[in-house]
């Protein structure tokens, strides 16, 4: 299914959002309408896509190389609390 106009503005968003004066959580607000928990949700679907992939490569790379940072991050906090 292609990406949907929803989609493309999540996707340009998060490609541009530091380029916005203030806080990323009220540019959400304001530019999208969604909370940031609902954007988040939604970025990190969206990111998991081929429709995404070829919209914006390197863009969804990234995206998905700090996504998997992260979680190998929680993974190495966690190890490290029950040892």
């Amino acid at each position: 299914m292609p990406l949907s106009d929803r989609d493309r503005a999540i996707l340009g968003f998060e490609a541009e959002w530091r380029r916005h004066a203030g806080a990323k959580e009220e540019a959400i607000r304001a530019e999208l309408g969604l909370s940031p928990a609902r954007y988040y949700q939604l970025l990190g679907r969206l990111i998991d896509t081929a429709d995404a992939q070829a919209h914006d490569p390197m863009l969804v790379k990234r995206l998905r190389r700090l996504r998997d940072a992260r979680a190998q991050a929680r993974v190495g906090r966690a190890a490290g609390d029950s040892g």
